[in-house]
This record gives C-alpha cells, sequence and structure tokens, in this order.
C-alpha cells in the first residue's frame, strides 16, 4: 500500500537558513552570525505581566481574536505611533508574523494565484505561497539598490497575480523603501485588483531616515493587510507573538483560518502584549545603529560592496566580485575561516551573504576579524 502527502509539502524544502545555521552551531569554534534574533531578553517588566497573569489564573480559553483589552491597545498603538486606523474588530492577535503570513495568503490564494515577492526576501514568502498552492514570482531588486522599479513591477503582473508582499526594513538587506519607491508601486496597483502585504515587522528599527508603509496608501485599504509582531522590538522572540490587521470583510474571513489552525494565542501573555506596546524601543533602536555603523565601516574598509542598511539589523554583502556561488563561498569561510553567513541563494539572490548585527560587540568584532583574514587568503 502506498500513501501519498500532499505534494505542496514534498516539494517544499526546510528553511535553508536554519539548515545553515545548524551547520554552523555543528562547526567547532565557529563564530555565527547568522540568525536574526536580538541578543536580549525580554525586558523583565514585560515578563512581570506574564508571571501575574499566571498567578491570577489566567489560563482559560480567551477569545479567538484576542482580548478586546489587547485589540483595542494594539488599535490605539498604531493609530498613536504609525497613524494606521484599523478598528479593533480589524485586528486579529497571532502566533508570531508567521502564523499571520500563513492565515492571510490561505485566505486570499487559491491554487495556481501568483504572488510577487521583491528579492532578495526572506525563505518564508516563497514556502508559504507554495504550501498554499500559488506560484512565487521573484521580483530582483540587487540592481536597483534594493528598491523597487515601477517598470519592472508592471511587468511581472499577469491576470494570475493576487498579491504582492513588501517587507520594508528589509529582510536580509537593511533595506526601507522610499517614499518614491512607493509611490511608484502604487501608481502601479491603485487600479488592480491585487492585495498587499505589508510586513513591517521591524519598522521600529529605522536609522535616521524617513519611513513610510505602504499601508499609509487609505484608498487601497479594502486590499491591504498589515503584518506585524513583537519578536524584534521588544526581543520577544520566543513568546511567539504578532498581529494582522485588515479591512473588515477580509479580516473576517482570515480569522476563520486563525481559529480552526491556532484557536487562539495563550490567554495569559496577552496583559503582557500591552505592556510590550507601551515600552519605549528608543534604545533598542540605539543600540542597532550604532552596531550598524560599526559593522558597515568595518566591510567597506575590507573593500567588500555593500548597501548601508537603513533598518533592521542586517547587512546584504555582495560578494560576486569572488567568483564563487554563495554556498560555496560561506561554505568555504566557515570551513577556512570559521566564521558563518548565511547564503545569499536562501533569500532569492545568489552572489550576496546576509550578516546578521543582532550579536555582541565582542561577538561581531571576532566575525569581522575573521571575515578580514578569510577574504585576505582570496
Amino acid at each position: 500500500m502506498k500513501l501519498t502527502l500532499n505534494s505542496a509539502v514534498t516539494e517544499v524544502e526546510l528553511s535553508g537558513i536554519r539548515q545553515f545555521t545548524y551547520l554552523v552551531r555543528d562547526t567547532p569554534g565557529a563564530c555565527a552570525l547568522t540568525i536574526g534574533e536580538p541578543d536580549l531578553d525580554t525586558p523583565e517588566h514585560i515578563r512581570a505581566q506574564a508571571k501575574a497573569a499566571l498567578d491570577a489564573g489566567d489560563t482559560h480559553y480567551p477569545p479567538g481574536n484576542g482580548y478586546p483589552y489587547l485589540l483595542e491597545a494594539i488599535s490605539r498603538f498604531e493609530a498613536q505611533a504609525h497613524g494606521l486606523h484599523y478598528a479593533p474588530q480589524e485586528i486579529i492577535a497571532t502566533v508570531g508574523a508567521t502564523e499571520a503570513l500563513f492565515v492571510s495568503f490561505s485566505t486570499i490564494l487559491n491554487p495556481g494565484d501568483e504572488v510577487i515577492i521583491p528579492t532578495p526576501a526572506f525563505g518564508l514568502y516563497d514556502a508559504l505561497v507554495r504550501l498554499r498552492g500559488g506560484v512565487p514570482v521573484a521580483l530582483p531588486t540587487e540592481d536597483n539598490h534594493f528598491q523597487i522599479d515601477p517598470a519592472a513591477l508592471q511587468a511581472a503582473i499577469t491576470p494570475k497575480t493576487k498579491a504582492i508582499i513588501l517587507n520594508s526594513p528589509n529582510n536580509p538587506t537593511g533595506c526601507v523603501y522610499t517614499k518614491e519607491t512607493l509611490d511608484g508601486v502604487h501608481e502601479v496597483l491603485r487600479d488592480k485588483p491585487i492585495f498587499v502585504l505589508c510586513d513591517d515587522v521591524y519598522r521600529a528599527m529605522v536609522y535616521g531616515t524617513e519611513f513610510h508603509s505602504f499601508a499609509e496608501y487609505q484608498d487601497m485599504r479594502d486590499r491591504i493587510i498589515v503584518i506585524q509582531s513583537f519578536s524584534k522590538p521588544y526581543a520577544m522572540t520566543g513568546w511567539r507573538l504578532g498581529y494582522c490587521m485588515a479591512d473588515a470583510p477580509i479580516l473576517d474571513r482570515i480569522q476563520v483560518f486563525h481559529q480552526y489552525a491556532v484557536t487562539s494565542i495563550p490567554s495569559f501573555v496577552q496583559r503582557a502584549c500591552v505592556t510590550a506596546l507601551e515600552t519605549p524601543t528608543d534604545d533598542v533602536c540605539a543600540l542597532f545603529q550604532k552596531r550598524r555603523d560599526y559593522v558597515y565601516g568595518r566591510l567597506k574598509a575590507m573593500g567588500l560592496s555593500v548597501e548601508e542598511p537603513q533598518g533592521a539589523f542586517y547587512m546584504f554583502i555582495d560578494i560576486r566580485p569572488f567568483g564563487m556561488d554563495s554556498t560555496t563561498f560561506c561554505t568555504r569561510m566557515l570551513k577556512e575561516g570559521l566564521v558563518g553567513l548565511i547564503p545569499g541563494v536562501h533569500f532569492g539572490t545568489e552572489g550576496f551573504m546576509r550578516l546578521s548585527y543582532c550579536y555582541s560587540d565582542a561577538d561581531l568584532k571576532e566575525g569581522l576579524d575573521r571575515i578580514e583574514r578569510f577574504i585576505k587568503t582570496l
């Protein structure tokens, strides 16, 4: 008897980012600059709220989309901090931004629908689209300073195009889409039945530049889904908490997938989420900007080509002059130089590698010293 599985599952590989990170961790003496996780613990006053909720017996089923007080806090925070106006009824608290993306794609995609993904991009997007029967369509940006060219976007659109995902600040480049870029994207999309997923999870980490989200284009509100996360700005990666916001008719259908997939986020973490939203992130942003400046300066001094990131905590380094594909380069650098970065191929863009500066100053110095010694041998 032969058993069969969903063909989408058999055709999607496990995360290349994590697989290469495991290779780095299994290499004795290696210095890892691979994972995008702040080297900070969740602030104590946020943790205290979860502890207090447990002690108070807040261990029962909460409402599927989240307690009203949390949804009201998110609605208030987004309006005051970002100028985005979504009613509590237009918000779902999710198991991280990953679930928010998964249920959003599940809601809008039919088999064969195309999703435009500006590359380089976080590999999760490609995988989720494929798992929902969609077709990822790469939109390369590496030759345009990682900005979207409206003409290229127009050329990528077909009758099967259902959505585009915009991630700014971007993983893996640290790029922030300019207002000119977003205006150009808006001009192309405004009269088309195409959804826009705004993955804005790094928007609290923007360095010395003006930030705009595509969600500001309210004439397209009926087609916009905003994805957010508590992971990065509040060092809450292990909590697995995020949220999505959308126009009421879309949100009404997204909640169907959410409730049948996970029912709800845990009850006792929701007061902590409110406390997180009330916590300033200026110090965290300043810390990563300082690290950005140090890493960028070191890489440029080595003669490496890299765009200066305007947000997030990544650098996407051009290694095309060395004449090797990114997997070969990063594997050699790991074995010979004992330092690990993620090959660019795992972000849909060959000839680059991603460095995460989520690590301590000492780790960053050691890792950069090793990179410098390695490239001098080439």
